[in-house]
């Protein structure tokens, strides 16, 4: 993401893809949100992002952004707790005059995405733990892309490049 889709995503209000917090004074629900983006529950197909030293309305909380705070929000990723592990990037950035830390989180590949045990999502602009229908689905997700290398479906195929002279010789 660029620094105008930060700044928009930043001064728009708190949706599933948006989460910002004034300090990272609590890792728990720092951990439920990563989980929450990682697991896509809306189908955005596109990364949430989540501003630390931001406040609700996108002002600046002012925080001190250190190279420790960005270490321990970069050991959130592989600290054991949420698994699979997840995509993510966190930066130290600076928009309109404000020092933040920016935690980028791509969507699974493989969800549900857990956190000690617990699949959390985004409902709007709140996190939840999913419900057994909501886990379900997320479950469907990951068995749509566990099919052999085969028979995945290749995007940027088209009719075109089938040669029809092997198909109705080898197949019909």
């Amino acid at each position: 993401m660029n620094d105008e889709d930060l700044k928009g995503l930043l001064k728009d209000i708190e949706s599933d893809r948006v989460e910002r917090k004034e300090s990272a004074y609590d890792p728990v629900k720092i951990r439920q949100a990563i989980c929450a983006f990682a697991n896509d529950m809306p189908g955005h197909n596109q990364p949430g992002v989540f501003f630390i030293g931001a406040k609700d309305d996108g002002g600046c909380a002012n925080l001190n952004i250190t190279d420790e705070l960005l270490r321990v929000l970069a050991d959130m990723r592989s600290d054991g707790n949420i698994l699979p592990i997840p995509v993510m990037t966190v930066e130290k950035k600076t928009i309109d005059g404000c020092s933040l830390a920016v935690i980028v989180v791509q969507p699974s590949l493989f969800p549900p995405v857990r956190y000690k045990g617990q699949v959390w999502i985004r409902v709007g602009p709140r996190r939840a733990t999913a419900s057994s229908e909501e886990e379900r689905r997320l479950n469907e997700r990951r068995r749509a892309k566990d099919l052999p290398y085969d028979l995945q479906p290749v995007g940027s195929a088209s009719i075109k490049d089938l040669d029809l002279d092997v198909f109705s010789h080898v197949y019909l």
